[in-house]
């Protein structure tokens, strides 16, 4: 959410801003509504100071024996119109609201212009893919053959896009997300958290999930939770509403959890294989920064998350994103996409971005700068580190061998009791 200050007083910047990202600033209707609650407000100011000081004129007459019968009639009326007043002022405060919350960031100066993800920029790239002398399997196949990944189960027992891992498909993406804890926490110095699964609203609209994309969500009834789309949600709302101490920050934390994302709008896209799925795990990253420092924080989140990929010898490409694709609450992302030797494309493994003030905004965190200082909106930043399941998709593709074993990156052995490869077991 913008600072309404900022949308008031500079809105051919915010014009400017939001036309990078191909989003028209409707400035006359942002003007409308302002003025409307604005001029509202002063009424109602002007007509209790007039309430005050009439009161106080009827208390002299009655004093001295007059009649003030006139002017306390005056004052019911008046009194009528206040309440009438704050039930406009709550209309007109929430449609204001509505169309602030509705608004994407603002982008950084240094964010490429562009209109789609073709005008991306590679910022660098790592390691080389490799050659095969063979024709490599997508994991689709691959891990059905090998009998550890299974989804016409998945499809019989739930729907289309689950998966059912087996044996070691099951514990390599157990192996992962204790990877990728352990790596966060040991050496990248993270808090590790396990948060609900379950999330009520106020906590998806402090993020920005609601109210734009509430058909990408599955709402449970009764109660009227929503399983997490990511854990950015829960975690970002750990501090909703607190005011924290400049010396604690930054503060990072890391959770494992599974997601649920209905992907609306996205039939026929990736229907195959386990990258576009209604349920997958991921370990996300999240970090809290003061605004001087969030940018610094977001390049050492994105090289938090790059790690995992060096790590698993996964050869890997980080992105900065143009205007045109930049999600609704980013101020700046990073996206890492991965190398599939099946498709001989990089995809998408992780997104790390700068939120800036406009989760926080939501969500009502603050930080205070100094002792006795007004407390102010911090930054908000948050990164995969990594999807799970495409890390799985990843390795099991990369580590192919032509007699259908896989052979997997050593940091990851450990985590397997100590096999160096994945060989058909069912």
């Amino acid at each position: 959410m913008l600072d309404i200050h900022f949308v008031r007083d500079h809105p051919d910047r915010v014009a400017a801003g939001l036309a990078k990202r191909g989003h028209l600033f409707a400035a006359d209707d942002f003007r409308a509504l302002d003025e409307r609650r604005r001029a509202l407000v002063t009424e109602v100011e002007a007509s209790k100071r007039l309430r005050n000081e009439t009161s106080k004129k009827i208390g002299e007459i009655m004093k001295g024996g007059g009649d003030a019968s006139g002017l306390r009639h005056e004052m019911k009326d008046l009194g009528d119109r206040i309440d009438a007043l704050a039930g406009e002022i709550q209309t007109a405060e929430a449609a204001l609201d509505d169309f602030l919350t509705r608004l994407p960031n603002l982008p950084h100066e240094s964010v490429p212009e562009g209109r789609s993800a073709e005008e991306n920029v590679v910022v660098r790239t790592w390691g080389r893919p490799r050659t095969f002398d063979f024709e490599p399997q997508a994991h689709w196949d691959l891990g059905p053959s090998l009998g550890i990944l299974d989804f016409e189960r998945a499809a019989k027992m739930t729907g289309a896009r689950f998966s059912l891992l087996w044996g070691d498909g099951a514990r390599l993406e157990r192996a992962l997300i204790n990877f990728m804890l352990d790596l966060h926490v040991g050496a990248h110095g993270y808090t590790d958290v396990l948060p609900p699964f379950l999330v009520n609203a106020k906590s998806l609209h402090g993020t920005g999930q609601l109210p734009k994309f509430e058909e990408d969500l599955f709402k449970v009834e009764p109660g009227g939770y929503y399983l997490i789309p990511t854990a950015e949600v829960p975690v970002t709302n750990i501090h909703a509403g607190e005011i924290l101490d400049a010396a604690t920050l930054p503060l990072a934390y890391c959770a494992y959890t599974p997601c649920f994302r209905s992907e609306a709008g996205s039939y026929g896209k990736d229907v195959r294989g386990l990258i576009r799925q209604h349920q997958f795990d991921k370990v996300e990253l999240v970090r809290f920064a003061a605004p001087a420092d969030s940018y610094a924080q977001l390049e050492q989140l994105t090289r938090d998350a790059e790690e995992v990929l060096k790590r698993l010898e996964l050869p890997y490409r980080t992105v900065a994103l143009c205007g045109g694709d930049l999600g609704n609450g980013s101020a700046k992302t990073y996206d890492l996409e991965v190398w599939l030797p099946s498709q001989g494309v990089y995809r998408e493994i992780s997104s790390c971005s700068n939120f800036e003030g406009y989760q926080a905004r939501r969500a009502g965190i603050k930080y205070r700068p100094r002792e006795g200082a007004k407390p102010e909106h911090l930054h908000t930043l948050n990164g995969s580190g990594l999807a799970v399941g495409r890390a799985l998709v990843a390795i099991l593709e990369n580590g192919q061998e032509r007699d259908g074993s896989v052979t997997l990156p050593e940091a990851i052995r450990p985590y397997m009791g100590g096999r160096e490869r994945i060989q058909r077991s069912r």
